[in-house]
């Protein structure tokens, strides 16, 4: 009896150490870095709102997959290439304000699919590994969109405006400018409060989508991603074609990355061609996972809470880290370094309760056992 009772009270303990202790740990960081960067309150409601707005899209594509049981979709970098094809070719035709916007997404949006069907095939011949393989398909594609913009664009693959040409003939610039596009989604409704501009339109843009996951799990085909989350084997009994499934919810990730890409390269008006894309999915997981997510669990408010902690902490660190040893650059190294260890301990963690559950479950299969034999 008294083993039983210790184990109650540890329990608990456990388990929220397990689920959000990464939370408590950024929170108490962020905590540290404001009163240390010395930021002023409007500077920092503005960059905060910001990067809320253009950064929200990205993480919430990585909900479906979870969902799914697939784990954190480091294959979102997939749709970030596909969205700035879609913009590439945009600014080559001249199109501006928001139907250039709009047409990216018309564009990018068939090659997004595309991606996330391979992707989602690929992903299937690897169950049980999905991230780290997810994490080297990233690599592999981005070596095949280099090749393509590199060395296709202007040559095979018709490019007409010399400003985004290589002085060759043919390949992308290192940089292109979007002031063409910039900003005009945040724009499109002008509100402003106490000075500081409210992106009215993208904040609708991600309610909507919100919505959408909300609707989404409720439908049959959300429903059945569900139950493939949670037992392959119990889903199959039931009728349900468990690899399509899981294809569907990596396609509805990826083109949802596209979008959310687009969104995030036209409120920055600049657009690094092999390299924006690159991080993406570190940040976008990172994001979600510091808001109390896990490889199994994720939810909307656990994308909203990560956004906010994960960015703020961005704002900061650089001005703590000059503050504190006279040295911004210690901020930047920081970013990456929270980027990469909140992953690891998210994933430590949930090897962890993993772990201990396996081990109470064969406690209880052992005791049920001694129970049987003493009757």
């Amino acid at each position: 009896m008294k083993s039983k009772n210790t184990n109650r009270q540890i329990n608990p303990y456990v388990k929220f150490l397990i689920n959000y202790s990464v939370p408590v740990i950024i929170t108490l960081l962020v905590i540290a870095a404001i009163p240390l960067s010395g930021l002023s309150g409007d500077y920092y409601i503005r960059e905060v709102t910001a990067r809320l707005s253009r950064n929200t899209f990205l993480v919430l594509a990585l909900l479906i997959p979870v969902m799914a049981g697939m784990g954190m979709n480091f294959g979102i970098v997939l749709g970030a290439m596909a969205g700035e094809i879609g913009l590439i070719f945009i600014t080559d035709w001249h199109i501006v304000g928001i139907k250039g916007m709009f047409l990216s997404f018309i564009i990018s949006t068939p090659i997004a699919i595309l991606l996330g069907y391979f992707a989602g095939i690929v992903l299937n011949r690897a169950k049980g590994r999905e991230m780290v393989t997810g994490f080297m398909l990233s690599f592999f594609m981005n070596g095949i969109y280099q090749i393509i913009v590199l060395y296709g664009m202007g040559s095979v693959i018709p490019i007409t405006n010399s400003d985004i040409l290589l002085p060759r003939g043919y390949g992308i610039r290192n940089a292109i400018s979007l002031l063409e596009i910039r900003q005009v989604m945040d724009n499109l409704i002008p509100l402003q409060v106490s000075g500081i501009q409210i992106p009215v339109a993208t904040i609708l843009l991600i309610i909507l989508l919100c919505l959408f996951i909300v609707w989404f799990k409720k439908t049959k085909l959300g429903q059945e991603m569900r139950t493939v989350g949670q037992d392959n084997n119990v889903a199959r009994s039931l009728g349900i074609n468990v690899e399509r499934t899981r294809i569907i919810s990596i396609i509805i990730s990826t083109v949802l990355a596209c979008y959310g890409q687009i969104i995030f390269l036209q409120n920055v008006g600049t657009m690094n061609t092999y390299n924006s894309h690159e991080q993406v999915g570190v940040f976008a997981i990172a994001a979600l996972l510091v808001g109390g997510a896990s490889v199994a669990r994720a939810s909307i408010p656990n994308a909203f809470i990560g956004v906010l902690l994960f960015h703020t902490m961005f704002v900061v660190s650089p001005r703590a880290g000059k503050e504190l040893i006279g040295q911004a650059q210690l901020g930047e190294y920081f970013r990456v370094f929270v980027s990469y260890g909140v992953i690891a301990i998210s994933l430590a963690f949930y090897a962890w309760s993993k772990r201990i559950e396996k081990e109470e479950e064969r406690k209880k299969v052992m005791e049920h056992r001694k129970i049987k034999l003493a009757d």
